[in-house]
């Protein structure tokens, strides 16, 4: 999630941590719209009034993209499949080739070092392991350009030091090496042919460093379009999008976008208005976000804060003539350290990425937190077995049945505690309550356990 303070602080922290021993496991290796209000029941209280959906009535589609665009993906992280056995990583590799999806990697950090430690000397080893991986896995690749090499912000040359991961990775390059990063991105376009899709930097890492101020959006701005430039000079095919930057909300505020979750931070709507109106070009629109507002709040609970996710979707849509609108990380867990239990975290997940295909958009990609060991909660695969475990089988089975050119059905349910999503073959339901639920779902009775995901045929 952003850096900033609040919320996003809490986010920060945990995942510089998980930077962090990603990158110390790298070095290792190298040396050797606010919805409606009655569309779920309030957070396990049980059922809520019917749905007023209409059966078999279109939802609208998103904008047109690739033909059999997966919509559905997960980025790589610190540890991922490639940094354990090449058993491992074969195991893995046919177990995701089973349904392929988009997966995602940064050009340094999560897990790959530094990509040109010295100005023109590149270091692409790590991320050929991770490119290789997503085409044994039959994924289509993305690439997020970021971060920076150190000596482009004020760092030494060399390889990066290991305090550098966890204190520097997320700074900025220095304006007068923005043409620098440029070419590295260039470089990294003309050696990855096979990947058509850029986000261009990461959640304006260094251009925001407190989110109660407005953002340099000028300066992300400026690095923006000199990528775009110099990437599209070397490969006038290659996709690129950004802004990639996360729409933190608060409880109350004035700006445009709001709903029962929240209000979005104007400084982010003034930093994403900015950008779009001097941007170079681009071939999507990126944004990440948590259902949470920067106070750890769920509004109104924690089902109904995902409509969050709706209304920024269709408020994108609107502003920017309907570019596809990707979201390259999305969060929806509390951060008061209070733990879900499974099926909850599970049907939570769910009902967030039927938001994203009822809004229309086009990609999400999961932030996938890999462990090599240990309890690994919200992982994709398990960290010994290689099996995937419940969270990548939901991430495969919405890339199977609902990527993003599948014609949409809304499908009424008789208990509103019950969400669901439909296309003409298949529907998936989700039980958004801790009470069991029999229900009538497009026209046949189907019970659902506490918090159970359910699919069917049609």
């Amino acid at each position: 999630m952003s850096s900033g303070t609040g919320g996003s602080a809490w986010r920060r922290s945990g995942r510089a941590a998980v930077l962090a021993a990603g990158a110390a496991m790298a070095l290792a290796l190298a040396s050797c719209s606010s919805g409606t209000p009655d569309r779920a029941a309030p957070d396990g209280k049980g059922a809520a009034t019917p749905s007023a959906a209409v059966s078999g009535t279109a939802i609208p589609k998103p904008p047109a993209v690739d033909p059999a665009w997966p919509r559905w993906g997960f980025t790589h992280t610190g540890v991922s499949a490639n940094n354990v056995t090449q058993r491992f990583e074969q195991d893995v590799s046919r177990a995701l080739a089973r349904t392929p999806m988009l997966q995602n990697q940064h050009i340094m950090g999560f897990g790959v070092l530094n990509p040109e430690p010295y100005p023109g000397q590149f270091f692409w080893e790590d991320l050929d392991s991770r490119n290789n991986l997503v085409k044994q896995s039959r994924g289509t690749s993305i690439i997020t350009l970021c971060c920076a090499p150190d000596w482009m912000k004020g760092g030494p040359q060399g390889p990066t030091e290991e305090s550098a991961w966890a204190e520097h990775l997320e700074d900025a390059p220095y304006p007068e090496h923005f043409d620098a990063f440029a070419k590295l991105s260039a470089a990294v376009a003309t050696r990855y042919r096979d990947v058509e899709y850029f986000m261009v930097w990461n959640e304006f890492k260094g251009f925001w460093k407190d989110h109660s101020k407005p953002a340099d959006f000028k300066g992300y701005t400026e690095l923006y379009n000199k990528v775009y430039d110099a990437v599209k000079a070397v490969r006038p095919d290659a996709k690129i999008g950004g802004p990639y930057i996360g729409f933190d909300s608060n409880r109350t505020g004035t700006s445009e976008l709001r709903g029962s979750w929240g209000v979005v931070n104007q400084n982010v709507l003034d930093a994403f208005e900015y950008w779009f109106k001097n941007k170079r070009g681009a071939d999507f629109v990126v944004v990440d976000g948590a259902s949470l507002t920067d106070a750890h709040e769920m509004l109104p609970d924690a089902f109904g804060a995902l409509e969050k996710f709706g209304a920024i979707t269709t408020w994108l849509r609107e502003k920017t003539g309907d570019l596809p609108v990707w979201w390259s990380e999305w969060y929806f867990v509390p951060e008061d350290g209070t733990t879900w239990a499974e099926p909850k975290r599970l049907a939570v997940q769910a009902a967030s990425m039927i938001e994203f295909a009822e809004s229309g958009a086009t990609t999400a990609l999961y932030w996938n937190p890999q462990a090599k060991q240990g309890a690994c909660p919200g992982c994709m695969w398990h960290p010994k077995t290689g099996a995937i475990l419940p969270t990548g089988k939901l991430v495969s089975d919405f890339a199977r049945w609902f990527p993003a050119g599948a014609e949409l059905e809304r499908v009424a349910s008789s208990d509103a505690g019950v969400r669901v999503l439909a296309q003409p073959e298949k529907l998936v339901m989700v039980n958004t309550t801790d009470a069991e639920i029999t229900a009538t779902v497009d026209g046949k009775e189907a019970t659902l356990r506490p918090y159970e995901i359910k699919w069917s045929d049609r």
